[in-house]
């Protein structure tokens, strides 16, 4: 019983360190962010050279990821109260996924040891694989109805209508608009679903260099 438990924790803590170093992969790719202001024609939309919006958009990140900046000032986009708490929660949000990557981090790299010391890496096969499935169809959902799953998502994580910002007050959401979400969406179950089959190949591969067929583990 100890050792299901063990295991169950295991896979828990394993999921979250994928699921939230994905997400710190996509929030700091800035690339990304950077191809849709050609793609989406975003300069266009707000009047604004690339440059400039590239500096608002470093000025936000750098208030959103760094935790000893308290005031958000965007050089080109005045902000409301309503639009300064919506950041202030984010930046909450991103604060807690860091400490959600160091922590299952650190369970996961002792998780691993603890399968390898009892030659049972081989159990990791199946989630992995069966994991495979879960960003597939959430790409899937992604790609059908985008804009159900971005409010589902704002309903689940802000208890509040700060989100829904004005244009005329928050001009920001201009240079942010719905399409870039999507993308970053895309990327974060993109990249979960990579780590899930590199995961599982490598530890196939390993289990076969050992000379250790599944089966006999059994």
């Amino acid at each position: 019983m100890k050792k299901k438990i063990i295991f169950l924790l295991g896979l828990t803590t394993l999921s979250l360190f994928i699921l939230s170093l994905s997400v710190a992969i996509t929030i700091n790719f800035l690339l990304l962010y950077y191809m849709d202001i050609d793609y989406l024609n975003i300069t266009e939309t707000v009047d604004l050279s690339k440059d400039q919006i590239i500096l608002n958009y470093q000025v936000l990140l750098n208030y959103l990821n760094i935790p000893w900046i308290n005031e958000l000032n965007m050089p080109y986009f005045p902000s409301s109260a309503s639009g300064l708490f919506h950041f202030f929660e984010v930046k909450k949000l991103f604060m807690l996924d860091y400490l959600i990557v160091i922590i299952s981090g650190v369970g996961s790299f002792w998780f691993i040891k603890y399968l390898n010391r009892r030659q049972q890496s081989w159990k990791l096969l199946p989630y992995f694989l069966w994991g495979m499935f879960i960003p597939l169809t959430v790409l899937l959902a992604l790609l059908v109805s985008f804009d159900t799953v971005f409010v589902l998502f704002h309903q689940v994580f802000f208890n509040n209508n700060a989100w829904l910002f004005n244009p005329a007050t928050d001009p920001v959401i201009l240079a942010l608009p719905t399409e870039f979400f999507m993308h970053s969406f895309l990327l974060v179950f993109g990249l979960i679903e990579v780590s899930l089959v590199l995961s599982y190949l490598l530890v196939n591969k390993i289990l076969q260099m050992n000379f250790s067929p599944i089966n006999e583990f059994k």
